[in-house]
């Protein structure tokens, strides 16, 4: 067993190497060129998503499609991952990620275009597309399909379950004294409550909870760089200089230079936003829409959201308390977001708990039904409700259990699933930049 886990820490590390990133940027910036710059319409983009598309059909709102995207994406990799990303590459991967959102943006559009264009809807009335569709209903490519739809069931139960509930037991273990068999329950129990809704409840809880924790996060970054006001532009500079810098920027960080800095601020950003991986198109299937166009402005929000705000928000926070603070330095990896929430006084502390918390627990009910719909593209409608039972018993298990395997198997999962997805996307790039451009289909 150790034998074979050293062999897929080995393949994934291969897999998200610099082909990978190299491919997913590189088809960010190729689609937003090719596409006219989807980003220009980010404005429009967010009105629509609050706004009802009225004499569309779909399973869910556009808002819950959204919300439901953002809570599988939105997880402790905003927190705890970017730390890493900066306490590795130094304070200059903060743009690198941010850089990423930003052409990513084009990528989430073009994706959830397909997943729509290409959905189907089945003798119950319910939507099913995504790229597995796309692939198979846009190019043919059968085995491509399938490819995808399992590589995506693998992910789910790995980073969308097992880690996700791992997270959790482990820090209210470390935290509270909570058994982490106890808080397991819990939580397995909780994910249970919202998945028999099927999508409906999922859509409806996470429209509800999504909005909430992200908002809370949000106040307490602009609450510490509020307090290390005098730092933030020091901060910004910094950042900016050693992004481009050929050589250590110093201060402590392991960074050397612009190829530390680019790869591990990429890495983060490509692997925080899920631009490319194929996911949120999905969920994106499922949304009340008439318009491919309007659902994909909409879902590109998404990359928006989670990178161009959260992943960056985070890293000025780290940057900012690491230069006003003697205490914090950017040696301490993963702890660093921690250390800087400390420094708000009693709330500090319980408020990055409680953000740790819903985002995971967030992330698990949205790959759920990324999983669900690669079972029923592989099996048939009938899997899903078995598929929910054993979700959450290995919601448990990951509770319990160490992970290093699953770890590696899901970061494994996820670069194979962008694979078959980025090749749909470049494939169809033409049918995308065609009727993306015909007058009247931005919708007002």
């Amino acid at each position: 067993m150790a034998n074979f886990n050293e062999f897929v820490a080995f393949l994934s590390a291969q897999l998200w190497g610099w082909p990978m990133i190299l491919l997913l940027l590189g088809t960010h910036i190729y689609l937003t060129v090719r596409l006219r710059c989807p980003q220009r319409f980010l404005f429009k983009a967010i009105r629509l998503s609050v706004s009802r598309d009225r004499g569309a059909s779909g399973d869910v709102s556009q808002f819950g499609a959204l919300a439901t995207a953002l809570a599988a994406t939105i997880g402790t990799g905003n927190i705890v991952g970017v730390a890493t990303a900066v306490s590795l590459g130094g304070p200059g991967a903060v743009l690198w990620c941010w850089l990423t959102g930003i052409f990513g943006i084009s990528t989430k559009y073009a994706e959830a275009f397909l997943a729509v264009k290409y959905r189907v809807k089945d003798r119950n009335g319910f939507m099913h597309g995504g790229p597995m569709y796309t692939l198979l209903r846009g190019l043919g490519w059968k085995h491509l399909a399938v490819m995808f739809a399992a590589f995506s069931t693998i992910a789910a139960f790995g980073i969308g379950n097992m880690v996700q509930s791992n997270a959790i037991t482990m820090l209210c273990e470390e935290s509270f004294g909570v058994s982490p068999v106890l808080s397991a329950a819990v939580v397995s129990v909780c994910a249970a409550l919202v998945l028999l809704g099927g999508v409906k409840g999922i859509a409806r809880i996470c429209s509800a909870f999504v909005p909430f924790m992200a908002l809370l996060y949000i106040v307490g970054c602009l609450y510490i760089l509020c307090v290390n006001w005098g730092y933030v532009w020091p901060s910004l500079c910094l950042i900016c200089e050693s992004a481009f810098s050929t050589r250590s920027m110093g201060g402590g960080f392991v960074g050397s230079g612009i190829m530390m800095a680019a790869r591990y601020g990429i890495a983060r950003g490509l692997f925080s936003n899920e631009s490319g991986l194929g996911s949120a198109p999905i969920v994106a299937a499922a949304a009340q829409t008439r318009s491919p166009v309007r659902q994909a402005l909409v879902s590109s929000t998404g990359t928006f959201w989670d990178t161009v705000v959260v992943c960056a928000l985070t890293g000025l926070v780290i940057v900012s308390s690491v230069l006003a603070n003697d205490g914090i330095s950017f040696d301490m990896g993963g702890r660093l977001t921690h250390a800087a929430f400390a420094t708000i006084p009693y709330v500090g502390t319980p408020l990055l708990l409680f953000g740790i918390v819903t985002f995971a627990f967030s992330t698990i009910l949205g790959w759920e039904y990324y999983g669900e719909k690669g079972i029923e593209f592989l099996a048939g409608r009938r899997s899903a409700v078995p598929y929910r039972v054993v979700y959450v018993v290995m919601c448990f298990v990951g509770g319990v259990t160490q992970l290093e395997l699953v770890w590696n198997l899901s970061d494994l999962g996820n670069g194979l699933m962008a694979v078959p997805n980025l090749v749909s996307v470049l494939a169809l790039s033409g049918v995308i930049a065609r009727e993306s451009v015909r007058p009247g289909s931005i919708e007002s």
